[in-house]
């Protein structure tokens, strides 16, 4: 048996090394430990060598599934292209590798290659409807400033709901706004049903249709939201300190066990909770200021301000 690998010694040069037998029990039973990175003898346990050089992938594969799906080469999965990024793109660029200009019959012909190619890239309508689903999604993402794993979870989602239910007849930014709003949710991340509605420029009605198709059709979990978070992005959009959002976290608390935020909007109890926390500690912002930021309705604040007085006694001077 022959071993072979690469050695860089103190100058910087690399030596190809070559190793057919333990030196000390003459066995070709030769191991490449690359955790040690070692070469040993499995026969007597002799280090051959101590510094070779590791020329496996970067990645990592926790179980043996893992480890056959991965490839040393290429770009990484991801759910955010509708082939999860396995195929093959041609760049739309005028210039060869040397940077020469491409010559007119060269460029007609690399356009039609590209053609051809997103063409094949799209076998069918269902690929065709979750390229645009997640186009859409992806958009709307990037308008909210939503993390990346927010726009993993989004595009996950829409693998599932074109795999496993058909789509057609519905609204494509819709069912895309609603993806958001869900992947959202399950992640806490503090984004209204409003916010999501105007940054997809859907209809109240087609994101509530597409959102209920997720949760009842494909069954998947709607936690509720976590109003502590809500707080949190509605005291920095209006700059208030953080006596005002600790007095908020409280009202929201007591109001959460006198079950008074059941049924509610979690925007509007959160943006009714902050006018009087705001109200009480003398930073205080108005009602119409605060609608405009929580993008509520003035009424709304209104109502659930109500509620907030008389179920915990509290005492506002107007």
């Amino acid at each position: 048996m022959s071993e072979e690998y690469h050695e860089i010694n103190v100058k910087g040069f690399v030596n190809l090394r070559k190793f057919e037998r333990c030196p000390e029990c003459m066995s070709t039973r030769l191991v490449r430990d690359y955790e040690l990175a070692e070469v040993v003898c499995t026969n007597c346990g002799y280090v051959i060598d101590e510094r070779i050089a590791d020329r496996g992938p970067e990645w990592r594969g926790f179980n043996e599934e893992q480890r056959k799906r991965r490839a040393r080469i290429g770009a990484p999965t991801t759910h955010v292209i509708h082939d999860k990024g396995l195929s093959t793109v041609i760049d739309s660029c005028d210039h060869d590798s040397l940077g020469k200009r491409l010559s007119s019959w060269r460029k007609a012909e690399a356009d039609r290659l590209r053609r051809w190619q997103r063409r094949t890239r799209m076998l069918d309508s269902a690929e065709r409807n979750l390229a645009y689903l997640l186009s859409e999604a992806s958009k709307i993402a990037d308008a909210l400033n939503l993390p990346k794993a927010v726009v993993e979870a989004v595009a996950v989602i829409c693998h599932k709901a074109v795999k496993e239910c058909p789509i057609k007849g519905r609204s494509i930014r819709g069912m895309a706004a609603a993806a958001v709003y869900l992947a959202c949710r399950q992640l806490n991340i503090p984004r209204a049903f409003e916010e999501v509605i105007q940054a997809s420029g859907s209809t109240k009605r087609e994101v509530g249709k597409g959102y209920r198709f997720l949760v009842e059709e494909l069954k998947y979990p709607s936690p509720q939201p976590k109003l502590t978070q809500y707080v949190r992005k509605l005291s920095n959009q209006l700059m208030m300190k953080k006596k005002v959002e600790e007095l908020a976290q409280t009202i929201l608390k007591l109001a959460n066990e006198l079950k008074l935020t059941s049924g509610r909007a979690p925007v509007g109890i959160v943006a009714a909770a902050s006018y009087v926390a705001s109200v009480l500690t003398g930073e205080r912002r108005t009602q119409r200021e605060i609608a405009e930021t929580a993008q509520v309705t003035e009424v709304t604040i209104r109502n659930r301000y109500r509620e907030l007085l008389d179920h915990l006694w509290l005492i506002v001077s107007v």
